[in-house]
C-alpha cells in the first residue's frame, strides 16, 4: 500500500457531493468552516478509482502558501481502492481563501477547489408557494419550511404585501434549525395575486431573499333552495324564495330544511341574520345556525323552526344569508299561520225538569273538538260544593273527538235552580251552558223552570222588568200596564209604537260576557239583581284550629221584591254558611257568616260556597198567575281559601307547568285584547292560587283565586285595553299555596296597532303608451306595515271604470314590514369625548324606490341637572340625513357618537318617506315613523382604593387610622364624580410644565400623611389596593414634579430656585418618597397593589406634591408628607387639629365614652397632659353640667403605638358645642385640638340620620387581600363590628388566622393595646402555632366594663416564623452559656509574676479586653476572654443613611446578645357601641332578647331553705366561701366549665352507661337486700309500687303479718316515712330552684353553652362536622324494658 493510503472513510463523509473525472471519484470542492487564526486545520481529500483497471495520476500543490499538502509523488490506484490526501490550511488573517489542487492524467487534468469561508447567515426556503383559491373576505393559509443552512444564529423578519400575512413574521433560527412559516391570505377584492414577500435576515449585514406568493380570490355566489319545492334559483339579494309552513297547531314546533348552494369554486363563509322588526315583540321563527361555511360547489342545510303562539295569526319573517363581508346577500322569506282548537257544546242549556228532594238526576252533555289541535277545557264550577256536578269538569279534548260528560243534579232545598256555567278553553273564547232544574218536597212545590222561562227572562231583563217580583208584574199585566209580545215576553205599552220597537235580547260576545260581569271589572252588561260581598276571601293562617274568626258575608237585594237565599249544604267541606236560609226585604241587605272549621294542621283548604236567591213569591206554584212572570233563581258564589301551616313549617312546594304567551294579540288602539294562560298541577297535592289584581290595574284577570286538584289544570283569561301604539309591559304576580315565596311573576306585553299601508312608487303608477283598443297590465305592490291583518278594497271613480280595472279588487294583507335590520343598537360604554361609530342598514323590500329623510331625537338620562343637560348639543352625527333606496335593496348610514357626559344617551332615529308634496323634514314631521334606537353610555375611567395596610416604621398604625391619614374616604368619593373640565386639559400623563412647580388644574387637594418615625429607622411602607370597578380600562400614574417638567436647555432654565423648590429637589434627589409601580393599567374588575414609602434619612418635615393622573379622567393633587424626628425626641403626631365626637341625644342618662387617638412617632415613650381650663369654662357656662369630661387627662404612649384619650360628651341642649383643648407634651411640641360635639333631639331626628350627617363614613372594607413582604399568614377579616350591645352583656365574633405559606410554620400572639381594652376584650386562643396551609379559629369576645362607651380599638397579631424563633432560642442559650462560663473563668497573662501590679491597672486591662473568635482564643491562651455584654445600637447622626458611621473595630469583636426576630404585625379593627341597659332597652327594644345579661356574682354564700322556714346553716358552714362560684376567678370558672362540658359530653356519648342504666331497671332483687330493716324495706316497696302503672295490679305484700298490732305499727311507721320522703323531695326542689336563680349558675350555664358552640364551630372549620348536612332519622326498636313497663290497655267495656 502506498504511504498516502489511509483506512476507509465513514459513511457520513461519503455523502458529500462528488464528481467523476476519467474514472476518479473525488469531491468537487473542499471547504473549511469555523477555522481560527494561527491554527492549522487539516481536511482529507479522498480519491477513488471507480474503474476496473489500475490508474496512475500525479498532482500539483496549491499555488498559495495558505494551503499545502504532502510532497507530490505519483499515485497508483487499483480498482475500487481509495486514497486520502491530507490538505493543511494555515490562515494568517480573517478573510476568505480560495485555491485549487490540480491532478493530471493521461486523458487530461482536473482540479479540486479549496475554499475557506467565514461564518455567514444563510436561509433556505422555496422560491414560490401557491395558495388555495379563496373567497373574498375569507381566509386561506399554507405553510412552508425555512431552514438555516448558515453558520450563525440568524434573526429574520418578513415583509409581505397586503392581503398576505406571515406567521410568525419575526423569529430566530439556530444553525441547522428549521421552522414552519404560515402564509395567511385574506383578500378584500376578487383578483389574481402574484406578489413577492421579502425575508430580511442577518445581524451585521442585512440580507434579503424573496418568495413568490401566488393566490386567486373570487366572489362567492350563493343560491337558496327550499327543500320539497321546485323553484329556479334566484339572484342574491332578491325576495323570491319563500318557505311556507302552512297552518301549524298552537304551541307545537314544525321544522323544515332550506339548502344554500354555493355555485362558485371557492368556499364561502356566510352568516344567517334575522331581519329585526320593531313591531314584532315575539319571534316565532328560529334558526340555530348563525354562521357557517358553504363548500365550493356544495351546499349548507339550514333547519328553520316555526313555533306559533297566537291562534289565527299569520306570521312572516326574513332571514338574510350574508357572505363576502356584507357585499352579497341572499334573503329567505318564511311564512306560516297558527291554528288552534275548535271546541263547541252540543247544547247551550241542560234541563233537569223537576225531581223530589233527596233524589238526583243525571243528564248527558256532549263537547266536541272539530280541529286536529288538542284542547284543554275546564268548567268553572266547584263540583264538590254545587248542586250541579260533572264527572270530568276539566280535561284534554283530543283533536276531532267528542266527549260525553255526565252532569248530575242533586238539590238540597225545594226551590228552582239555575246556574249559567262557563266552559273555559285554552286558546279559544269561552263557552256558556245553562243548567236549570226544580226540586219539590212534600210542603214546597215551586213552579217548574223551563227553557222558555229563561228566554222570556232575558228579554224582560233587557226591558227592565225583572227587578219587580212576579206578583207585582202579574198585577201590572192585569191592569193593562204591560203587554205580551208575540214571543210571550212582557213589554211596556209606550214601546208598542212603530217608531220605537221593543228591545230584544241579543247574544253578546262570550269574552265580553265573561269579563263584564260587574265582579272582575267595574262595568257590567246588566245591573245585578242580587249581589254578595266579598266574592273572594282568604282566611290566611288559621291557628289555633278552634279559634278561627268567621267571615261576615253581606247579601244585598237590589230588586223591588222580597227574596229568599238558600245556601248549598256540603257536609264534607270545612266551610259552612250560617244561617242556611234567610229572607231579605226589597232593597235591603242581610248578613251571613262563613264558618271555617279546619280539622288538620299544615294543610291547604279551598272551596267555593254556592247559594241561590229567588223571589219569595216563587216558593209555590200557586202564587204564580202568569207563566211569563216566572224568574229563574240567581246563583251566588264565594271563593274561599285558608291554610293551617304552623310557623316555621314549609308550605307545600307547588309543582306545575305554566303556559304563558309573551305578548297579547295585536289590536287597534282603544280595543280590548285577550289571551289565555294554562296552569297544570303536576304534583300530588292541592295547589291554591291568588292573583293580585290591584298590582296591575291595566290588566283584568279571571279567575283571580281558586284551587287546582292534583293532576288538574286551571285556565286563566287576561284582558287589557291598549290606548295608544306604545308598547306596555305588564307584570302580574301569581301567588301559589298562600306563600309569598311561591310567587310567579307573569310578564306580558301589549301594544295598539294603527293602520299603515305602504304604496309602491309613493302612490304613483305609470303606464307606457298603448294603441287604442288594446290593453296593458302592470304589477303594483301594496304593503301592510302593521301586525294586524288589513282588509283592502279598491274604489275606482265611475268615469275611470271604462279604462281602468284592478284585480283583485279586495283582499286581506297579512302583517309584516321590516324597515331596519336592527331596531335597537347598544354601543355599550364609550369614553367621554371619544368617538365610536356604527352602521345602520335601511331595507326596502318593495319593488319601488323610496326617498327618505332621517331625523334624530336625543334623550339624556341619569343623575344630572336636567336644565343644563337639555341644552347640550346633539352627540350623534349621521353620515347623510336623506337619500334614496332602490327597489329590493338596502342603504347604509354611518353613525358617529361622541358623548360629552357620564350619562346614558338614547338617540331615537326616525324616518319619513318623501312625496312630491313633502320634500323636506319640516313638511314630513307628521309622517315620521320610528326607525331604530341607538343607546350608549358615556363613562370615565376610574378606580377606587379597596384596602390599605402599613409596614416598616408604620407597622404600628391601625388600618382605620391609616385610612384617615391618607384621606382615602375623600379620594374614593371624588373618584366617583365626574372630572372637572380643567382636569381634562391634559387627558394623558405628559410633560407640560416649564417650571419645577407644575400648575395645578384639579380642584381637589388631598393629604397622604405617612406619619412620623425616628431618624435612621426603616422606611414607612404603605400598601394600597387599587380596584377598577368601572366598565372600561383605567390607566393611572403618580407624577412627581420632575415627571411633569419638560426637558429644557440649561440656558432656558431659571438659575435661582426658591426654598420650596430646593426642598422638593432634595426630596426627589434622595428619593425620600417613592411609589412602586408609578403607573399601570387596570382592566375592568382587575386589582393591583402599589407600595408607597417614606425614608427617614433627614430630620424634619418632608412634603412633596404628587399628581395622581387617570388617563381621560381625574387628576388629583396628593400632598405627600412625613415627619422624621431626632433620636430620643418626644413627638406626638396629630392627624388634624379638629375632632368630631359622635352626636349624642339630649337626655341620655349614660352617655358613652368616646376616644381621641394620638400616635407616638418617636423612639421614646411620650407623656401627654390635657389642659382642661376651657372644658371647665364650658361646664360653668352650662350650669355646672359636664358637657365634656376627659377621663384620661394624663397618660403615657409607648413608641410606635397609638394612644387613646377617653372623653364623655353629654350635651345639655340640641346644638353644637366647641371647645379648644391644649394637649401639652413635656419636652415636645404641644398642640391645640378643637373638639366638636353635636346634641340632637331624639324626638325630631333619628339617631342614625344624625350620625351619618356628622360622622365621616368608614368605607374601608374588611378585606385582607394585601400582604406585606415576608408575611406568612392572613386574617379572614380586617375589621369586625359588634354593633350595639348592652353594657351587661357580651358578644363574640369568629376570625380565622390562615397560614398562606406552603412550608413555614407560624407562631402567633395577640396583643391588646391598652389595659382597658384587655378588660373588655378577650381573645381565645391568645397564642398558638399554625401549620402550613392550616387555619386557626380565634374567638374575639367583647364584654363592656359596665359603662356606656364607643369601642374602637386595634388588635395586633404578632406573627413569627417558628424556624427563626428556634434559631433565636439556640443562639440565646449559647450566649448565656458563654456568659456564665466567663463569669467564673479567667486566664493569667502576666509574664513577670514577681512584679507587683496595681489593682487599678489590672481592672483597667480587664475592662479593655474584647472577645475574640474561639480559634484565636485558643491560640492566644494568655489573654483574658472578652466580656459578654449587650451591644447597644449607637445613635445615628443627622444625615443621609449611607453616611452613617460604622462601629469601631474593637466593638465588632464583642459578642452581642442575640436579638429576637421582628414579628409581622396584622391589624384587626374592632368597633362596637355599649349602651346602658336603660338606654339600650329604649332604643333597641327588639334586639334585647338576643343578649344574655350577665349580672355580677353575689358574694353571699348560698343558703338552702326548708319547708318550715329553717335554713341549712350547717350546710353553709360546711361549704367554705372559697368553694362558691361567686368567688371563683376567671381561670377557675374556665376550668369548671371545661370539666363539666367534658363530663356531660362523655356521659352523652357513653353508650355502655346508657345500657347499664336501662338494665338496672330490670334487675331482680339482690340477695343482700333481704337483710335490711323492715322500715326501709317497706319504704322501698312503696317506691316500687308507686312506679307501677295504673293498668297493672299491685304485687301482693311479701312481708304480710298475721298479728294485728304489728300491722298497725307498720301503718304508723309508713305514714311517718311518707311524710319524711315528701319533705326531703320538697327540700331538694327548693334547693334546685334557688341554685338555678343564682347569677353564678346562670353564668355557668351560659359559659357551658358558649363553649359547646365554639367547639362545634371549631370542629366544623376542620371538616369534622357538616353543619349543612341533612339530618338523618334512625328508627330504633323499642327496648325490652319499655315493652315490659308499658301500661296494659284497659279491658273492653261491656254495654
Amino acid at each position: 500500500m502506498s504511504p498516502l493510503q489511509l483506512p476507509k472513510l465513514s459513511a457520513g463523509k461519503a455523502k458529500k457531493k462528488k464528481g467523476i473525472f476519467w474514472g476518479i471519484e473525488v469531491t468537487k470542492t473542499l471547504r473549511w468552516h469555523g477555522w481560527e487564526l494561527g491554527k492549522e486545520t487539516i481536511k482529507h481529500l479522498i480519491l477513488k478509482n471507480v474503474r476496473e483497471k489500475t490508474q496512475k495520476l500525479s498532482y500539483r500543490c496549491p499555488s498559495t502558501r495558505f494551503f499545502f499538502t504532502l510532497f507530490p509523488q505519483p499515485i497508483i490506484l487499483r480498482p475500487g481502492i481509495s486514497l486520502i490526501l491530507p490538505i493543511v490550511f494555515r490562515p494568517i488573517e480573517k478573510r476568505e481563501y480560495e485555491d485549487k489542487i490540480c491532478f493530471k492524467k493521461d486523458e487530461g487534468e482536473f482540479s479540486v477547489t479549496l475554499r475557506a469561508t467565514l461564518p455567514h447567515p444563510c436561509l433556505s426556503f422555496p422560491a414560490a408557494v401557491q395558495l388555495p383559491a379563496c373567497a373574498v373576505h375569507n381566509v386561506t393559509e399554507i405553510t412552508f419550511p425555512v431552514h438555516n443552512i448558515g453558520d450563525l444564529v440568524t434573526v429574520f423578519h418578513w415583509e409581505a404585501p397586503s392581503p398576505f400575512y406571515m406567521i410568525p413574521d419575526y423569529s430566530i433560527l439556530n444553525p441547522g434549525a428549521e421552522c414552519m412559516v404560515k402564509v395567511v391570505f385574506q383578500p378584500k377584492v376578487a383578483a389574481v395575486y402574484d406578489v413577492a414577500a421579502t425575508c430580511w435576515f442577518g445581524s451585521e449585514e442585512k440580507r434579503k431573499r424573496t418568495i413568490q406568493l401566488k393566490a386567486l380570490s373570487k366572489y362567492p355566489y350563493l343560491q337558496v333552495n327550499v327543500v320539497g319545492e321546485k323553484k329556479e334559483g334566484v339572484q342574491p339579494g332578491k325576495f323570491q324564495d319563500v318557505l311556507c309552513f302552512g297552518s301549524v297547531p298552537v304551541g307545537t314546533t314544525v321544522e323544515k330544511c332550506v339548502e344554500i348552494f354555493n355555485m362558485s369554486v371557492v368556499d364561502a363563509p356566510c352568516r344567517i341574520e334575522r331581519a329585526e322588526d320593531p313591531l314584532l315583540q315575539d319571534h316565532v321563527f328560529f334558526c340555530d345556525v348563525s354562521h357557517g361555511i358553504v363548500p365550493a360547489k356544495g351546499k349548507l342545510v339550514l333547519r328553520i323552526r316555526f313555533q306559533p303562539q297566537i291562534v289565527g295569526e299569520h306570521s312572516t319573517d326574513y332571514f338574510t344569508i350574508i357572505s363576502a363581508g356584507y357585499l352579497l346577500q341572499t334573503v329567505l322569506k318564511v311564512a306560516g299561520s297558527c291554528k288552534g282548537p275548535s271546541v263547541s257544546l252540543h247544547q247551550d242549556s241542560l234541563d233537569f225538569d223537576w225531581i223530589n228532594l233527596g233524589q238526583s238526576l243525571m243528564r248527558m252533555l256532549e263537547i266536541s273538538n272539530t280541529s286536529d289541535v288538542p284542547a284543554y277545557y275546564q268548567f268553572d264550577i266547584d263540583v264538590t260544593g254545587s248542586v250541579f256536578s260533572l264527572d270530568h269538569p276539566c280535561g284534554v279534548l283530543e283533536g276531532t273527538t267528542t266527549l260525553v260528560l255526565k252532569v248530575t243534579f242533586r238539590p238540597t232545598h225545594p226551590i228552582s235552580y239555575h246556574r249559567r256555567v262557563v266552559c273555559l278553553v285554552h286558546h279559544q273564547e269561552p263557552l256558556y251552558v245553562d243548567f236549570f232544574g226544580t226540586c219539590h218536597s212534600d210542603t214546597a212545590k215551586p213552579a217548574i223552570l223551563q227553557a222558555r222561562h229563561l228566554s222570556w227572562y232575558r228579554t224582560n231583563m233587557v226591558r227592565g222588568l225583572t227587578f219587580y217580583p212576579p206578583d207585582i208584574v202579574s198585577a201590572m199585566l192585569k191592569d193593562g200596564q204591560l203587554q205580551m209580545d208575540e214571543k210571550g215576553a212582557l213589554m211596556l205599552l209606550p214601546e208598542v209604537s212603530q217608531d220605537k220597537p221593543p228591545k230584544e235580547y241579543f247574544e253578546v260576545d262570550s269574552m265580553t260576557e265573561y269579563f263584564y260581569d260587574g265582579e272582575t271589572s267595574d262595568m257590567a252588561l246588566f245591573p245585578p239583581h242580587v249581589s254578595v260581598s266579598p266574592r273572594e276571601y282568604d282566611f290566611g293562617c288559621c291557628l289555633p284550629l278552634h279559634k278561627v274568626k268567621p267571615l261576615p258575608l253581606c247579601v244585598t237585594n237590589h230588586t223591588k221584591g222580597s227574596i229568599t237565599v238558600f245556601w248549598t249544604l256540603s257536609h264534607g267541606s270545612a266551610f259552612q254558611v250560617s244561617p242556611e236560609m234567610c229572607d231579605i226585604p226589597p232593597l235591603k241587605s242581610s248578613a251571613f257568616r262563613v264558618i271555617f272549621k279546619p280539622t288538620q294542621l299544615n294543610t291547604l283548604y279551598a272551596a267555593e260556597v254556592e247559594g241561590f236567591a229567588f223571589y219569595k213569591v216563587l216558593r209555590h206554584y200557586n202564587n204564580i198567575e202568569e207563566d211569563a212572570t216566572i224568574c229563574p233563581s240567581w246563583c251566588l258564589t264565594v271563593k274561599l281559601r285558608a291554610h293551617t301551616f304552623e310557623e316555621g313549617r314549609e308550605h307545600f312546594i307547588p309543582q306545575y307547568i305554566l303556559d304563558v304567551p309573551k305578548t297579547f294579540p295585536p289590536v287597534a288602539p282603544n280595543t280590548d285584547t285577550y289571551c289565555s294562560i294554562l296552569l297544570l298541577n303536576t304534583g300530588t297535592s292541592l295547589i291554591t292560587f291568588c292573583v293580585n289584581q290591584a298590582a296591575r290595574p291595566s290588566l283584568l284577570v279571571k279567575p283571580c283565586s281558586g284551587y287546582i286538584p292534583p293532576g288538574g289544570h286551571q285556565i286563566f283569561f287576561l284582558s287589557t285595553h291598549p290606548v295608544n301604539t306604545l308598547s306596555q309591559q305588564h307584570v302580574l304576580p301569581l301567588q301559589l299555596n298562600s306563600h309569598p315565596g311561591y310567587t310567579k311573576e307573569i310578564a306580558l306585553r301589549s301594544c295598539g296597532e294603527s293602520l299603515n299601508l305602504l304604496l309602491e312608487g309613493e302612490g304613483n303608477l305609470y303606464f307606457k303608451p298603448v294603441y287604442i283598443g288594446t290593453s296593458f297590465t302592470r304589477m303594483y305592490t301594496i304593503k301592510n306595515c302593521t301586525r294586524l291583518p288589513m282588509v283592502f278594497t279598491w274604489k275606482i271613480r265611475q268615469s275611470d271604470r271604462k279604462i281602468l280595472s284592478v284585480s283583485p279588487t279586495a283582499g286581506i294583507l297579512q302583517p309584516y314590514e321590516a324597515l331596519a335590520e336592527k331596531e335597537h343598537l347598544d354601543l355599550g360604554t364609550v369614553l367621554v369625548g371619544d368617538l365610536q361609530s356604527c352602521t345602520i342598514v335601511l331595507l326596502n323590500d318593495g319593488i319601488c324606490s323610496l326617498k327618505y329623510i332621517l331625523s334624530v331625537e336625543q334623550l339624556i338620562t341619569g343623575p344630572s341637572d336636567s336644565e343644563e343637560v337639555c341644552s347640550d348639543p346633539l352627540a350623534l352625527e349621521l353620515e347623510h340625513c336623506s337619500g334614496t333606496i332602490p327597489a329590493r335593496s338596502r342603504a347604509f348610514v354611518r353613525v358617529t357618537v361622541r358623548p360629552a357626559r357620564q350619562l346614558r344617551y338614547t338617540w331615537s332615529i326616525k324616518y319619513a318617506l318623501c312625496s312630491p308634496i313633502a320634500t323636506d323634514l319640516t313638511s314630513t314631521e307628521d309622517q315620521q315613523q320610528p326607525l331604530c334606537c341607538i343607546v350608549a353610555t358615556g363613562v370615565y375611567p376610574t378606580f377606587c382604593i379597596t384596602d390599605a395596610c402599613s409596614a416598616g416604621s408604620g407597622s404600628g398604625i391601625s388600618k382605620l387610622h391609616l385610612w384617615r391619614l391618607f384621606s382615602l374616604d375623600m379620594l374614593n368619593k371624588y373618584l366617583k364624580q365626574d372630572p372637572a373640565p380643567s382636569e381634562l386639559i391634559y387627558r394623558v400623563p405628559s410633560r407640560h410644565s416649564t417650571s419645577l412647580n407644575p400648575p395645578v388644574y384639579t380642584p381637589l387637594l388631598l393629604d397622604f400623611n405617612f406619619g412620623a418615625a425616628p431618624i435612621g429607622s426603616e422606611p414607612t411602607l404603605v400598601m394600597l389596593l387599587l380596584e377598577n370597578k368601572g366598565v372600561v380600562p383605567a390607566e393611572w400614574a403618580f407624577l412627581f414634579p420632575s415627571d411633569q417638567k419638560m426637558d429644557m436647555e440649561h440656558w432656558a432654565e431659571d438659575a435661582e430656585f426658591s426654598s420650596c423648590e430646593l426642598h422638593e429637589m432634595r426630596i426627589q434627589d434622595n428619593q425620600l418618597f417613592s411609589v412602586s409601580p408609578k403607573s399601570g393599567k387596570l382592566l375592568p374588575g382587575q386589582e393591583e397593589s402599589i407600595q408607597l414609602s417614606h425614608r427617614h434619612d433627614f430630620t424634619g418635615i418632608d412634603r412633596l406634591p404628587v399628581l395622581l393622573k387617570v388617563s381621560y379622567g381625574h387628576e388629583i393633587l396628593l400632598n405627600f408628607s412625613g415627619v422624621t424626628v431626632e433620636e430620643g425626641q418626644q413627638y406626638i403626631h396629630f392627624t388634624s387639629s379638629e375632632h368630631l365626637f359622635t352626636p349624642i341625644a339630649i337626655g341620655t342618662s349614660h352617655p358613652p365614652k368616646q376616644i381621641y387617638e394620638l400616635y407616638n412617632g418617636g423612639s421614646v415613650p411620650v407623656i401627654f397632659e390635657v389642659q382642661l381650663d376651657e372644658v371647665m369654662k364650658i361646664q360653668k357656662e352650662n350650669f355646672q353640667h359636664p358637657v365634656f369630661v376627659c377621663l384620661t387627662p394624663r397618660g403615657e404612649i409607648p413608641p410606635g403605638i397609638t394612644g387613646h384619650i377617653e372623653w364623655i360628651f353629654s350635651p345639655l341642649e340640641a346644638r353644637t358645642y366647641v371647645v379648644d383643648v391644649p394637649i401639652h407634651i413635656p419636652g415636645g411640641e404641644s398642640a391645640v385640638i378643637t373638639f366638636k360635639g353635636e346634641g340632637y333631639d331624639p324626638n325630631t331626628i333619628e339617631e342614625t340620620a344624625s350620625s351619618s350627617k356628622i360622622l365621616p363614613p368608614s368605607v374601608f372594607s374588611g378585606s385582607t387581600k394585601l400582604t406585606v413582604p415576608g408575611q406568612a399568614a392572613t386574617l379572614s377579616h380586617g375589621r369586625i363590628c359588634f354593633g350595639n350591645i348592652p353594657d351587661c352583656a357580651k358578644a363574640s365574633r369568629l376570625v380565622f388566622l390562615n397560614n398562606i405559606s406552603e412550608s413555614k410554620t407560624v407562631v402567633f400572639a395577640w396583643q391588646i393595646s391598652t389595659c382597658k381594652d384587655k378588660r373588655v376584650l378577650q381573645i381565645a386562643p391568645e397564642v398558638g402555632v399554625v401549620q402550613p396551609g392550616e387555619s386557626i379559629p380565634c374567638f374575639i369576645t367583647l364584654q363592656p366594663s359596665g359603662t356606656a362607651s364607643f369601642c374602637s380599638t386595634d388588635l395586633v397579631c404578632e406573627l413569627y416564623i417558628q424556624e427563626s424563633l428556634v434559631q433565636y432560642e439556640r443562639e440565646l442559650q449559647e450566649w448565656e452559656k458563654e456568659k456564665a462560663r466567663q463569669a467564673v473563668e479567667f486566664t493569667i497573662t502576666e509574664k513577670d509574676l514577681g512584679k507587683q501590679k496595681s489593682p487599678a491597672g489590672r481592672s483597667s486591662d480587664s475592662a479593655e479586653t474584647k472577645i475574640l473568635p474561639e480559634s484565636k482564643a485558643v491560640m492566644r491562651r494568655y489573654k483574658t476572654l472578652p466580656p459578654i455584654k449587650n451591644h447597644p445600637t449607637p445613635n445615628q447622626p443627622a444625615g443621609h443613611i449611607d453616611r452613617r458611621r460604622l462601629l469601631d473595630k474593637e466593638s465588632s469583636r464583642v459578642w452581642v446578645k442575640p436579638q429576637p426576630p421582628r414579628p409581622t404585625l396584622l391589624h384587626l379593627g374592632v368597633t362596637g357601641t355599649a349602651y346602658s341597659l336603660e338606654d339600650f332597652s329604649n332604643k333597641f327594644t327588639s334586639e334585647l332578647h338576643k343578649y344574655f345579661l350577665s349580672w355580677p356574682f353575689s358574694n353571699q354564700p348560698l343558703e338552702t331553705k326548708f319547708v318550715d322556714g329553717r335554713r341549712d346553716k350547717d350546710r353553709m358552714e360546711m361549704e367554705p366561701k372559697s368553694l362558691s362560684l361567686a368567688a371563683a376567678s376567671k381561670q377557675e370558672l374556665q376550668i369548671v366549665t371545661d370539666i363539666l362540658a367534658g363530663v356531660i359530653r362523655g356521659l352523652l356519648e357513653n353508650t355502655q352507661l346508657h345500657d347499664a342504666i336501662r338494665s338496672t331497671l330490670d334487675e331482680p332483687i339482690p340477695y343482700f337486700s333481704q337483710f335490711r330493716c323492715a322500715e326501709s324495706a317497706e319504704l322501698q316497696d312503696r317506691r316500687q309500687c308507686s312506679r307501677v302503672p295504673s293498668g297493672v295490679s299491685a304485687l301482693p305484700d311479701l312481708y304480710a303479718e298475721k298479728d294485728g298490732e304489728r300491722k298497725e305499727m307498720r301503718q304508723e311507721t309508713s305514714l311517718s316515712n311518707d311524710w319524711l320522703e315528701i319533705s326531703h323531695h320538697e327540700q331538694l326542689r327548693e334547693q334546685k330552684e334557688t341554685i338555678s336563680r343564682q347569677p353564678a349558675f346562670r353564668s355557668l350555664v351560659e359559659l357551658v353553652l358558649e363553649n359547646t358552640l365554639q367547639n362545634i364551630l371549631i370542629e366544623a372549620s376542620r371538616g369534622e362536622v357538616m353543619l349543612t348536612a341533612q339530618p338523618r332519622v334512625i328508627a330504633l326498636p323499642s327496648s325490652p324494658s319499655q315493652r315490659i313497663t308499658s301500661p296494659a290497655p284497659p279491658p273492653p267495656s261491656r254495654a
